[in-house]
């Protein structure tokens, strides 16, 4: 139906008619304001429930809460066994022992490196009688010295009489002769009984063979001789190839002469000209010769795979102060360890067929903890923990503390300088001659250290550095105590031992003959200090010469196992330890307590195994290969 509009008809109150357009927008608009009604409704009662929650809350925070009470327990701490560190007490006899050797160094103000970096020391017995005699290795004057000295004393033999007396017997033997010399190692290379000996040193090398005493130089014959342009320092004898017969590693250190010492002019920050860095000379490869058999050795460096270059250039890399004979991969057969100054060491593993494989890197020996090559001298080896683990210590430069590689189960090493106590302590040293030795007969091997800068002056740039440094000397605590080396102070070791000198080389062997080991230390521009060993521990010990017969005569690379119940120790026949120096072959176990006879399972060089049961303790034994 139409709506009609009629004007003038009054519409009743309250109403209003509206066409069907503005109808539809009323009801859509009512649906609006229905939907934010219902919106409004909701946040509503939300905000509602929020409130009446806060409001509980309160309510049950006003009410009291049981109190829980834990007891608080602090963590226990580490109660470490109380040791008592030894009386070893190391005696200077140097003055009544007969020795008044004095190493010359050529110095005249130049500062040229080789004047700083010798000498070496070899204990042995080169007369056949039973007692360790002493080797003192020096240089001589300067072709362009101002100053020549006639008899600078290069080589300096001391005849033993059993008891730590000496008698120089230089000329008797043949042995008075002007060498820039660095140091000395022994061994027997044509199996005749007698020990014959190399001398290193700047221009090569010098071979004598012992001739029942007499020395003879057979240096040309031998073919060893080197270039005269090689600085030559560690030196090992050893069978690399198993043949019975001794051959020879040679390390050469850099390529030096004056004029490039001179041109480069290292200097110490206001005070003047200053022994030059290794980092400015070149490398050298190092010598491996092959013992023919006739008198005569043939050098199998390079084919055998001791000539090692930079990787970025082809000029040698090495630079070699130390070496160290073991097994290292435990293969049965002889391995290389030399210790380079300011380069990587190389680790040389025998492949068994005449070569050898650097794996310095791959085996954790290479660098020490922060992956840094470091300035390293003297070396040794040895299982000082009385099991079948590898210890290396090395002799670092000054704020480089001396690193101790131990191998683990898979035959890596890892440095354990730090927390075995010897790296704190070694920090601000300069350590040259460093070995491992059981000095009180306990049956754990100790350490021994010699120490001293290259620089006079140093002081005057560097507060808490010393030329003349004292020697250091661990005890192995082993797992007794919280530190598993200890050093030894005055109260135990001696006031006298621990004078500080410009060491250098440093070798052990018992001088007296009483069991324990006595040592000779070595410093650069000075007199040697002797120090008998007088431990009045009680401690037992048992010492034990080899003669090899299908092995080298010497019997190196030998390995020897004895059990006691104070545990298991391993001793490896070698001579070259330490720097630029020799030790005695006569291996010594320290028994402790232990007075039984005991057994002893000796591994020789070509693999055969012997044992000797029922040894007497306090003794020394003479065992030949059967």
């Amino acid at each position: 139906m139409t709506k009609k509009n009629v004007s003038g008809v009054r519409q009743p109150a309250g109403r209003q008619e509206v066409s069907e357009d503005q109808a539809g927008d009323d009801v859509q608009n009512d649906a609006i304001i229905g939907r934010a009604l219902r919106i409004s409704l909701g946040l509503v009662a939300v905000f509602g429930c929020l409130i009446l929650a806060i409001l509980a809350i309160a309510q049950l925070a006003k009410q009291p809460v049981a109190e829980k009470k834990t007891e608080l327990v602090l963590p226990k701490e580490r109660q470490a066994p109380t040791v008592t560190k030894p009386t070893i007490s190391l005696v200077d006899i140097t003055s009544e022992s007969g020795i008044d050797w004095r190493h010359f160094n050529a110095m005249e103000g130049e500062k040229l490196l080789p004047e700083t970096m010798g000498g070496g020391v070899s204990i042995f017995d080169f007369d056949g009688d039973g007692d360790q005699d002493v080797l003192l290795v020096g240089g001589q004057s300067w072709s362009w010295s101002r100053s020549v000295i006639g008899n600078p004393r290069s080589l300096c033999l001391y005849a033993n009489d059993g008891q730590a007396k000496f008698t120089d017997v230089t000329e008797q033997v043949g042995l008075k002769l002007r060498v820039q010399a660095m140091g000395a190692t022994v061994g027997d290379y044509d199996n005749d009984g007698w020990a014959d000996l190399l001398v290193t040193g700047v221009g090569g090398t010098r071979l004598f063979q012992n001739q029942q005493g007499k020395f003879a130089d057979v240096t040309e014959a031998a073919g060893v001789g080197g270039r005269p342009e090689d600085w030559t320092t560690c030196a090992v004898w050893f069978d690399y190839d198993n043949d019975s017969r001794l051959d020879l590693f040679i390390g050469n250190y850099v390529l030096w002469s004056r004029q490039l010492d001179l041109s480069i002019g290292f200097s110490l920050t206001g005070v003047g000209r200053a022994y030059g860095q290794p980092t400015s000379f070149t490398g050298m490869f190092s010598y491996l010769y092959h013992n023919d058999g006739d008198g005569r050795f043939t050098d199998v460096s390079k084919q055998a795979g001791f000539h090692i270059s930079n990787p970025n250039t082809p000029v040698p890399e090495g630079k070699a102060l130390g070496v160290s004979m073991a097994d290292f991969n435990r293969d049965g057969w002889q391995d290389l360890l030399v210790a380079n100054d300011t380069v990587r060491n190389y680790l040389y593993i025998n492949q068994r067929n005449g070569s050898f494989k650097e794996e310095g890197i791959p085996m954790g020996i290479a660098f020490d903890r922060n992956g840094e090559a470091t300035g390293a001298m003297g070396i040794d080896s040895a299982c000082f923990r009385n099991g079948d683990s590898l210890g290396v210590i090395i002799g670092n430069f000054a704020n480089e503390p001396c690193s101790l590689y131990v191998s683990n189960d898979a035959g890596a090493f890892l440095d354990e300088a730090m927390p075995s106590g010897l790296g704190p302590v070694t920090r601000l040293s300069l350590t040259f001659g460093a070995f491992f030795a059981d000095l009180d007969l306990d049956g754990r091997m100790d350490i021994a250290c010699a120490n001293g800068h290259l620089e006079s002056e140093i002081s005057k740039v560097q507060p808490n550095q010393r030329y003349a440094q004292p020697p250091l000397f661990f005890w192995n605590a082993g797992s007794q105590g919280s530190t598993e080396l200890v050093r030894l102070d005055a109260e135990q070791i001696g006031k006298a031992a621990l004078e500080p000198m410009v060491g250098r080389g440093a070798a052990y062997g018992d001088l007296d003959g009483d069991g324990d080991l006595d040592m000779v230390l070595v410093a650069n521009g000075g007199p040697p200090r002797v120090l008998r060993n007088d431990q009045k521990l009680g401690h037992h010990w048992l010492r034990i010469l080899l003669k090899g017969s299908k092995s080298n005569r010497d019997a190196i690379g030998a390995q020897l196992r004895l059990v006691t119940p104070s545990g298991k120790q391993t001793r490896c026949v070698t001579g070259t330890r330490s720097y630029l120096s020799q030790c005695e072959l006569p291996v010594t176990f320290g028994l402790g307590p232990h007075a039984e006879k005991v057994n002893v399972e000796i591994q020789w060089p070509n693999g055969q195994i012997q044992k000797v049961d029922g040894l007497a303790v306090d003794q020394l034994h003479v065992i030949s290969e059967p």
